[in-house]
């Protein structure tokens, strides 16, 4: 500050504006309080306080609280604009596409009847229900949890799809909204092969349904987001976010546990987070469409972020056919069977005397009696090598050969039979129900 005595020499700026000369009457310590405070935006409105507050009968204090006290006020403004500046950035499109769909993903509760005991010779005895022939809530436990997505309301139902796995096994089933009421599920029907099952609930319970999006579009690259109940419900509405890392992947699996793949499932690859628990929840694109159904994820010390969901289309056609059905129609064969890579060469040679040329196929172990096999020309111990036009290399593309026909197909099998190759013709049949 420069006192009454002190004059305040500053070098003039031939870019500046011309400023009208101080009034004789201004006390100069005005200006070095206003350059010292504040910065360029707010000049203009501290200049107008002091511009009506130029009487010589104002005291200095009273001037320097004036100026404290719009500086202030003018800061105050900044800060709050900063802060409504800040709310408007984070309301990304993650975050609106989000709110579209969350409500509809739900946790799902499988239960487990806690008073079952075992009998003597090892086999699970429900607890005895009540008089009325029900089971109370308090019969029942969490096994485990899942997620699922509310799909379709169609009169007093509301549908939601999950995965097999998630459901597998149970007594009861719970699902709990995203508002945190708990309501009993029915199951519909389930598919193990594609690992989907449909449950419902009453219809008055929703209040949002998620749309589906068309996976056959889907681009690698473009956002991926990830909603469900990473480690049970407790952490339901778990949000990730990621990118499509790739389609059409074929992932092999094990359904049944015995360390051999069974089946290979058409998936969409992703690296948004999907832990235990967002099983059965939705993948959605940037249009908050579900384009996915979160199914597994590669678990090793050596990789990351490698997750995998159903694509939508495949799910659409198969739980309309659950919701109809309550299972997937397929043809059924009727045929136990091997690789032929896993059979001793011995054993190819003097028992199957299969070609020396010959490296992959799948070996009839067994038929069924009274099953399309039975009712062919098909042997055990013949090798398929091609089934309906399809190449069959090892039981996971025979199973894939088979589900892509008709079940009520009429089709040609090339075998090789004590070293020579033929055809077999064979009428399958539907199955009447999940293997």
């Amino acid at each position: 500050m420069h006192t009454d005595n002190q004059e305040e020499k500053i070098p003039k700026n031939p870019n500046e504006p011309h400023k009208p000369e101080p009034k004789k009457n201004h006390k100069p310590w005005i200006p070095a309080i206003v350059g010292g405070l504040i910065g360029a935006s707010l000049v203009g409105t501290v200049g107008a306080v002091v511009d009506h507050n130029d009487d010589d009968s104002v005291s200095q204090e009273q001037v320097e609280k004036i100026v404290q006290e719009r500086v202030q006020e003018e800061a105050d403004k900044h800060k709050d604009g900063n802060k409504q500046q800040a709310s408007l950035d984070v309301s990304t499109d993650v975050t609106e596409t989000t709110a579209k769909t969350q409500d509809a993903v739900v946790s799902v509760a499988n239960l487990a009847n806690k008073k079952s005991t075992i009998d003597l010779f090892g086999f699970v005895q429900p607890d005895q229900k009540s008089s009325d022939g029900n089971s109370s809530e308090d019969d029942y436990e969490t096994a485990s949890e899942g997620s699922g997505v509310v799909y379709k309301k169609d009169g007093q139902y509301a549908y939601i799809v999950t995965n097999n796995h998630v459901i597998d096994g149970s007594d009861a089933l719970e699902v709990l909204l995203n508002n945190g009421d708990q309501v009993k599920a029915e199951l519909v029907g389930t598919d193990v092969w594609t690992d989907l099952a449909v449950l419902r609930i009453p219809a008055s319970a929703v209040d949002t349904v998620a749309e589906f999006g068309d996976s056959d579009s889907l681009k690698v690259g473009e956002q991926a987001i990830a909603i469900g109940s990473p480690l049970g419900s407790e952490f339901a509405s778990t949000v990730t976010q990621g990118i499509i890392s790739g389609l059409n992947r074929n992932v092999p699996v094990d359904l049944d546990g015995d360390k051999t793949m069974d089946w290979q499932v058409n998936a969409i690859q992703t690296d948004a987070a999907i832990n235990p628990g967002n099983s059965g929840g939705a993948l959605l694109n940037s249009a908050g469409q579900v384009i996915g159904i979160n199914s597994m994820k590669i678990s090793s010390g050596q990789v990351e972020g490698m997750g995998f969901a159903i694509p939508s289309n495949d799910v659409k056609t198969i739980i309309d056919q659950l919701e109809a059905k309550g299972h997937v129609e397929r043809p059924q064969l009727g045929v136990a069977m091997a690789n032929l890579n896993q059979i001793p060469i011995e054993q190819q040679d003097e028992v199957l005397k299969a070609p020396d040329n010959l490296e992959n196929g799948v070996v009839v172990v067994d038929i069924d009696s009274d099953s399309p096999a039975a009712k062919s020309d098909l042997k055990v111990n013949d090798i398929i090598t091609s089934f309906n036009g399809h190449e069959v290399t090892d039981n996971v593309s025979l199973r894939k050969a088979l589900y892509d026909a008709n079940p009520n197909e009429r089709v040609n099998v090339e075998v090789y039979r004590n070293g020579k190759k033929q055809t077999v013709t064979i009428q399958l049949e539907p199955q009447s129900e999940n293997p």
